[in-house]
Parts: structure tokens; sequence; C-alpha cells
């Protein structure tokens, strides 16, 4: 038998954990893969950890490997494919030409073993294991809280590993599978990820003390002047649905210059400093007595915002997704979780 059957042979009965590339690429190097059957999904994770870090010893930190132990599979590798995956001589270290190619289909490839063991563990009822979720600053400091330690004790077997960033990060992240799950303001309207709605906020406006618009029972955006608004700085998708609620031109005081990313920065401006922004429903939970005594809802229908989970279409432990759902959803006032709670408000 030649070496084109034997290699074919290997590959229907799924004895490699190999990939076909484009026919661009092929040639010679197509039958060089017979070489390396041998190659290890620890092997590929080396090579995407190279590829996040640019660095070897980053990339060794990362994988909890020496780096000579790492450098001597990756060199492995290549002699074994035939190709070099790095240019050494730049610093940071980048992927050669063929090497993009090849570390595109080794994060499939890790992505879809690691799905394995998940959807074993999903078919098995069994609820456990790392959970990484990517949340956004608004939300946070106000959600977490909520659900977290409820959800722990109920599923010891759980690690949840939550990071903060905004939304273009989680949604980036999620993609390149360095998040399990992500909790954003949608709707997003990305054909890579699923979006499941949990929750409507209403937004409220905070005056500080003594505000004129304190006289008035409903918040009217049009009463309010350029210099007495604060909003988040630009990245944050709360800052964009502020803005389509009112005016674009609202951005504090003209000889005063203030990003913050945080609500709790805005809050402290207005009681500071004097002056206007919105909050979102769950943070105004957090207010004092007094402060609550200086929110104003908006006139007619109230404006709010969609809170979702999300998750990558390959996203593998569904039950999980559907226990950390109904525990969130339970930990909010009721009346939070229809849509009927108010009109939504678009920040794409």
């Amino acid at each position: 038998m030649n070496d084109r059957k034997i290699f074919q042979r290997l590959f229907d009965q799924k004895y490699l954990s190999l990939w076909i590339m484009e026919e661009t690429l092929l040639g010679d190097f197509y039958f060089k893969l017979r070489e390396a059957y041998l190659m290890t999904i620890q092997q590929l994770e080396y090579l995407i950890a190279v590829d996040k870090h640019r660095h070897f010893g980053q990339a060794a930190e990362s994988c909890f490997v020496t780096q000579p132990t790492l450098s001597a599979q990756l060199s492995k590798l290549e002699r074994d494919l035939g190709v070099i995956l790095f240019d050494r001589s730049k610093m940071p270290v980048i992927p050669t030409m063929m090497g993009v190619k090849i570390i595109e289909q080794a994060k499939k490839v890790v992505s879809e073993s690691r799905g394995i063991f998940e959807l074993v563990a999903d078919l098995k009822g069994d609820i456990s294991g790392l959970i990484k979720l990517g949340i956004i600053p608004t939300l946070a400091p106000y959600l977490l809280h909520l659900f977290i330690r409820k959800f722990l004790e109920k599923y010891p077997k759980v690690k949840l590993e939550v990071q903060e960033m905004v939304t273009e990060d989680v949604v980036k992240k999620l993609k390149n599978d360095e998040l399990d799950l992500g909790i954003i303001v949608t709707p997003y309207q990305d054909t890579g990820i699923v979006e499941k709605p949990m929750f409507y906020e209403k937004f409220f406006a905070y005056l500080s003390k003594d505000h004129p618009l304190l006289k008035e029972d409903v918040f009217h955006p049009e009463k309010v002047l350029q210099e007495d608004f604060w909003v988040l700085q630009q990245g944050h998708c709360f800052r964009d649905q502020v803005i389509n609620l009112c005016d674009p031109s609202l951005s504090g005081p003209k000889n005063f210059h203030y990003e913050s990313g945080s609500l709790e920065g805005l809050k402290n401006m207005v009681n500071r400093y004097k002056g206007v922004t919105l909050l979102p429903e769950l943070a105004t939970l957090e207010l004092s007595d007094e402060e609550k005594t200086r929110l104003r809802p908006f006139e007619g229908v109230p404006p709010t915002r969609e809170v979702s989970i999300i998750l990558n279409r390959n996203f593998l432990k569904q039950k999980l997704v559907e226990l950390l759902f109904k525990e969130i959803s339970d930990s909010i006032p009721q009346e939070m979780s229809s849509k009927a709670h108010g009109k939504v408000v678009r920040f794409k």
C-alpha cells in the first residue's frame, strides 16, 4: 500500500487529529502530514499560547511548563509538519504566513477536543468545571453579588472565573474561546453569538441636590443644559444608549474634562460637582434613601436596556447555561423580567 493510501486510511479511521488546509497550502506538505499523526492537543495549546503572548517565556508560564519544554515541543511540531510556525527573529515573535493558517485551525481542534468532555458532562447532568464569564462594568457591581454566592453553593463543583470588560472585548474573547459566557446589553446583532435575554432595566435620571429639575416629577432630557450632564467615557454601550436618549452634545462642563469608566464615578461627580447623569435600574437599588429622592423617571414609556447572557454558537454546556440563567432571573425583581417593562434603547 503506497503512502497516499496509508495516510488516507488513517485519516478516514480518525486516528489523526489533523486537518486539510486550502489547496494552495498543500503540495508536498500534504504528504508530510503523515509524519505528524502523533501531534498532541498539548502541542497545539502551546502553539496557541505563543501566538497569544507573542513571547515563549510568557506562553510557557501561562501553560505551567518551563520554557525549554514548550520550545522543544513546538520545535518538534515544526519538524513533523515541515514548516516554520513562528518568526523568531522578530521581537515580539510573530507567526509566519503558514503559521497563521495552522494556528487558526489549531484553535478549532483544541476547542472541539475540549467539547468532548463538556458534552459528556452535560449529557450525564454533571454540573462541574471552570466557567469563564465576561461582564460589562455597568452591570458587574450591581448584578454579580445577587446570584454568585447562591449559584456556587448550589453547584460546588463549578468554578466561576469572572472578568470585567467592555462589550466589544467580551464578544471578541467569546469568539476566540477565551470566555465561555458573557453578560452584556443587547441586541448586539452578531451572527457568531447566541443572545438569551434575561431582564430589562429602566433608565433613571439622577440629579444633584437643589437641582432645578428636582421640582418636576418626571425627567425631560431636552431641559438639561450641555454643561450639566455627565456621561461615561467612549467604549461603553451605556454611554451610547444615553446619547441616543438625550442630546449627542451632552458631555459635561465645557471648561472641565472628566472621563469615568464607572457609574459610581458619575454618581460621585453629580454629588460633588452638581449636574445630572443617568443610571440603570439595578444601580439605583444601591442608593441611599436620600439619594433615591433625587431619582426621576422618564416621561411616558420608560426607556430600558436589555441584559442578556451571550455564548458562542458551539458552546456545549447547555444545562449549565440554563441553570445560570435561572439563578440570575430569580435574583432580580420580578417585574424586570418582562420586555413590557419599557422600550428597549439600542446602542448600535
